[in-house]
């Protein structure tokens, strides 16, 4: 699934080295690791994209979906690139590298972020939970299509689960949806999607 390349860099070292338009990569602690996602994590990710994008067309909303992003969470040298990123245009006058390196710096600039679990789980459920919550983005989904991550974070025995966390007072709560349940989420609180629906898209 990820590949690293063993040099530690500067997050505007990263910027300088990453190839235009060719493969995906994110810089994790200075290191960087090339993201090889399978097809099943793909359909997931372009299914809530999809659902998504119609979200913002029926509600007319100043949100849009980038096709190419990094979002840089403060003092470390990592910058991200979330399977899904919902951002709010009226927010990107001020971000600083937006318009050179569509570079996210600011969590009021991000309206949802969403990671689709691979088998580097754990970068999604500690260390990416732990720097979006520091940078103040609202909400974050993790969808678990396999049930992949850890018993602590899904509970045993293990399947698949989709978590939703929301700031509450700078701190993420989690609530979890499986099977039949509804999503339910404060960004999108007329999304009409049963988490069945959204592992079955990886199927």
């Amino acid at each position: 699934m990820i590949q690293s390349v063993p040099k530690v860099l500067t997050f505007e070292e990263f910027l300088e080295w990453y190839p235009d338009g060719r493969g995906r990569y994110e810089l994790h602690e200075g290191v960087i690791v090339e993201m090889n996602p399978s097809g099943d994590h793909e359909e997931v990710a372009a299914f809530l994209n999809r659902k998504l994008n119609v979200e913002l067309d029926r509600k007319s909303l100043r949100y849009f979906i980038p096709r190419t992003y990094l979002v840089k969470p403060p003092s470390i040298p990592s910058g991200y690139q979330p399977d899904v990123l919902v951002l709010d245009k009226d927010a990107l006058p001020d971000e600083p590298l937006w318009k050179k390196s569509s570079t996210i710096l600011q969590g009021k600039s991000v309206k949802l972020a969403v990671e689709v679990v691979s088998t580097n789980w754990r970068d999604d459920y500690l260390t990416k939970a732990r720097d979006y919550e520091e940078m103040g983005i609202p909400e974050y989904w993790i969808v678990d299509y396999l049930g992949l991550g850890g018993r602590r974070f899904i509970g045993n025995p293990k399947q698949p689960t989709f978590s939703v966390y929301q700031l509450v007072e700078g701190e993420y709560q989690v609530s979890q949806f499986r099977g039949n349940n509804r999503i339910e989420s404060l960004t999108f609180p007329e999304l009409n999607l049963i988490a069945q629906q959204v592992f079955s898209a990886g199927e």
